[in-house]
């Protein structure tokens, strides 16, 4: 039976949704040529996404010790009373933090695909940026 997509079921895609086998190596290539030949200012929007998505990893890997506070953040008034009543303060804390550093990798990964759609193409654009910086010097 088709899916609409001129394929049968089984065909082009692996089990994970992505393509397989020579698709995926045209996909690839594409994307690689879009790489090497996009403007200056995507170049520039891709290079920034790349250090906000650095910046967040390496906040996530510190577990919020390299942090910045900012204030006022809106959250449930119920949720807050809930958790400062049955568990403290510091609970409550610790829990918006967590809801926050989940939201943010939420948040990172869509950057990410948007950005980059896949690792492969990350690779493509830090190996780009590296040539860029020897034409530079």
């Amino acid at each position: 039976m088709g899916l609409g997509l001129g394929l049968r079921e089984g065909e082009g895609r692996s089990g994970s949704g992505k393509w397989s086998g020579p698709q995926r190596l045209i996909d690839l290539r594409e994307m690689e040529y879009k790489i090497k030949n996009m403007d200056e200012q995507e170049f520039q929007r891709k290079y920034l996404n790349l250090k906000i998505l650095k910046g967040i990893q390496t906040y996530l890997k510190s577990e919020g010790e390299e942090e910045s506070v900012v204030y006022p953040i809106r959250v449930p008034q119920e949720l807050l009373y809930q958790m400062v009543k049955l568990q403290g303060a510091e609970s409550a804390d610790k829990l918006v933090h967590h809801i926050f550093t989940i939201g943010l990798s939420i948040w990172s990964e869509r950057l990410f695909q948007e950005s980059f759609g896949a690792p492969e193409n990350l690779k493509a654009f830090i190996q780009l940026m590296k040539e860029r910086e020897s034409k530079e010097k």
